[in-house]
């Protein structure tokens, strides 16, 4: 019966709804079930199509694009493989930021807004249409089946943005109790929350869970100290997404959950960029993702060869993603994959880390919930969150001149009501942030024990 009910949700119930939105996910997902298999060489010559095709229709409706092509003397038409790239620029969070306007197509109806998630402590404004969605839901779904369970499935989210979490109005309560879904909020980690977090989890006994490593790694270690089993509630698979996934968070939840974890590399802005298979592979949605590693000079690097993750989304005819500069630090692998996907392989992924910070009650929460405060001011270009004890914490912020001295107040209030009223919030302004000892940033430092 239980199979049954996932097959009406996954088979009808699903795709309804997505018609009824406007988009064309599930259509694109089985078409992505069958270009998996294909060799590498037809992969790329079907990425080439889709990426000419992008550049035409960029080329024809975007203000931006017809400016940039125009000077850098470039025939869209005359696109043969995605190495044509290397003659465009790139895209960087600054250019968007300054054009915003100018890269929306003349012709796109629909655009929903959307921001960053924050971790690279810039703030990014940027839109999202039908096309774009359909195909990252179908890259989801396609990898989601890969582990044996689908949309329908019992599924627990441990997520923490406000776009997810400031729409559980009512009509989405009941499209989640249809889909059998249910969202945990992320962003506070006490002991107690935890403890319910667990207790609700037993209680729906999913067959997958979905959030950030972190957080689904701080239930687990709950778990483990209070002597919980979960190991005993079916769970066929834990997807982690939005953060680094170390080999001792992976480590941790499989033991924990008695089942794999699949990693998930992604966001907002470039899209679902690579998913793990059950062979360990990170590959890449290449129907819809190219991807360049670039050195410090911005030069294509070979597969094997480490440097910046630089994507082009060729379902963003909408608002383009066009060599889009990531900030993450990985490696193409030259080989394929034992499971025989023609799709390319993301060796390693390096560069997305998010701490967690601890109120002055002891109420452990996400980083991210410090960043939301930050992420949405005006006349923010980057910025640093320390939490250098209970009392006090840092902010290090690289202004434009559009920063307003109220917005230092703004902060300060934010963080204090997460924090706590008594917390001490030093606000500085800074020409640059410094990296950490290692060279690596990380925008939200926590010196305060998870277990304090």
């Amino acid at each position: 019966m239980d199979s049954l009910y996932t097959s009406f949700v996954a088979g009808l119930l699903f795709p309804a709804q997505e018609r009824l939105k406007g988009h064309d996910s599930p259509r694109i997902r089985r078409a992505m079930e069958a270009s998996q298999w294909w060799p590498r060489e037809r992969i790329e010559a079907h990425q080439a199509q889709r990426l000419r095709d992008l550049l035409v229709e960029v080329g024809q409706h975007v203000p931006y694009y017809r400016e940039v092509f125009a000077k850098e003397h470039f025939d869209p038409a005359t696109v043969r493989s995605s190495a044509d790239l290397q003659r465009l620029p790139f895209l960087t969070k600054a250019l968007i930021r300054s054009h915003t306007d100018r890269l929306r197509a003349d012709n796109a109806r629909g655009l929903a807004r959307f921001n960053t998630g924050g971790s690279s402590g810039e703030p990014l404004i940027f839109y999202i249409g039908n096309e774009r969605v359909s195909h990252d839901v179908a890259a989801k779904w396609r990898a989601t089946r890969w582990w044996g369970v689908d949309i329908g499935d019992p599924e627990i989210v441990v997520w923490g943005s406000p776009i997810e979490l400031g729409s559980q109005d009512r009509v989405r309560q009941w499209r989640d109790r249809l889909m059998r879904t249910e969202l945990l909020p992320a962003f506070e980690m006490s002991d107690q929350m935890v403890g319910g977090f667990i207790e609700r989890i037993r209680q729906r006994r999913p067959r997958m869970l979905f959030g950030y490593p972190s957080a689904i790694g701080h239930i687990a270690q709950h778990a483990r100290r209070t002597g919980q089993r979960l190991d005993d509630l079916g769970v066929r698979a834990v997807f982690v997404t939005s953060e680094r996934l170390y080999d001792h968070q992976r480590e941790l939840i499989s033991s924990v959950f008695g089942c794999p974890v699949a990693n998930g590399y992604g966001g907002r802005d470039a899209g679902f960029i690579a998913h793990e298979c059950p062979q360990g592979s990170m590959h890449i949605t290449a129907e819809d993702i190219v991807v360049e590693i670039v050195d410090d000079q911005g030069r294509v690097q070979p597969a094997g060869s480490r440097g910046e993750i630089v994507v082009t989304h060729l379902a963003t005819r909408d608002f383009p993603f066009i060599r889009y500069r990531t900030g993450d630090i990985g490696t193409l692998d030259e080989r394929g994959c034992a499971c025989g996907r023609g799709l390319p392989v993301l060796k390693e992924i390096h560069g997305r880390s998010t701490d967690f910070v601890v109120a002055t009650d002891g109420t452990v929460m996400h980083g991210l919930s410090l960043i939301y405060v930050l992420r949405d001011q005006p006349g923010i270009a980057g910025f640093k969150i320390v939490q250098e004890s209970l009392s006090l914490t840092r902010v290090m912020i690289v202004p434009t001149p559009q920063f307003a001295a109220a917005t230092v107040q703004v902060i300060q209030s934010g963080l204090k009501a997460r924090l706590g009223a008594e917390v001490a919030v030093e606000v500085a302004l800074m020409d640059e942030i410094p990296a950490e000892a290692s060279g690596k940033f990380r925008y939200v430092v926590s010196k305060v024990a998870a277990h304090a």
